[in-house]
């Protein structure tokens, strides 16, 4: 079966015990079918634009049509799927503009999340705190790096006693799953996000509101705004016809050294690392 038409990219995957039957009751499905769709989106199982057929997913979790009609309804509100009339649905394009706007807002809630957490962690939740920080630094699968990274966050927030202030982040974190996966494409930065961590759980060990709500806030527009010039790049290069990216950069190379002349004065075409979510 074809698995770009009428198939499904998870058709070939092992069976689950946590796939949805028949007789699992339709809001559980649909909530089942859901994350599992979002966790093939994250992982690039489901690239951006694949096609989400609901009688193609209805048919992998033997289920009817109507869970698979909420389960997209759900993705679709969240951001991961685009619906269209006529069309059927789609995985949502990945989006510089949306990556960072994500981070912006989360800049925002969790310094404020922070603040209000700090003077209520206890020595028990601080461990749990830490011991989260080393399981996300060690983690070097892209898939279980993102929640173990969000268990990381969400920990240093939850003393803060606002559900739904901690609800609103847990959200965007959702939505900046698939994003925060290309962070494996440099190796580099993981390195220097990691070191970030640290630097974060060292503020808050020691109880200073200030600087923690300041390295969360850097480190949060920081990543937002790394994904926003990756993928903004990365568009470029593709749309840029291939018969014109050579002279281009060669262009770019010689007004380097001519009188006068910034490197700015005509970028040169970079190679982009692999975006491996398509």
């Amino acid at each position: 079966m074809d698995s770009t038409t009428d198939g499904f990219p998870l058709d070939s995957a092992p069976a689950a015990p946590f796939l949805p039957t028949a007789s699992t009751p339709r809001s559980s499905a649909s909530r089942t079918i859901a994350a599992a769709l979002r966790a093939a989106i994250v992982d690039g199982t489901l690239a951006p634009g694949a096609p989400l057929r609901q009688d193609a997913i209805a048919r992998h979790f033997s289920v009817s049509a109507i869970p698979v009609r909420e389960a997209l309804r759900q993705l679709e509100s969240e951001g991961w799927a685009k619906v269209e009339v006529h069309k059927g649905a789609t995985v949502a394009p990945l989006s510089a503009d949306e990556a960072r706007e994500i981070y912006e807002i989360r800049s925002a809630l969790e310094s404020l999340a922070l603040g209000l957490a700090i003077p209520r962690h206890t020595a028990e939740s601080l461990r749990d705190v830490a011991t989260l920080c080393e399981a996300a630094e060690r983690e070097p699968d892209p898939s279980l790096y993102v929640a173990r990274n969000q268990a990381f966050h969400m920990s240093l927030y939850a003393p803060a006693g606002r559900p739904q202030l901690c609800e609103m982040i847990a959200n965007l974190h959702r939505r900046g799953e698939r994003y925060l996966r290309l962070k494996f494409d440099f190796p580099e930065y993981k390195g220097e996000s990691d070191h970030e961590h640290e630097a974060l759980l060292d503020a808050v060990l020691r109880r200073d509101v200030a600087a923690a709500q300041t390295l969360v806030a850097a480190h949060l527009i920081g990543t937002g705004e790394l994904i926003y010039r990756f993928l903004t790049e990365h568009a470029q290069t593709t749309a840029e016809p291939a018969s014109s990216r050579k002279p281009r950069a060669k262009r770019a190379r010689l007004s380097t050294r001519l009188p006068g002349s910034t490197p700015d004065d005509e970028p040169a075409t970079r190679t982009q690392p692999s975006d491996s979510d398509g």
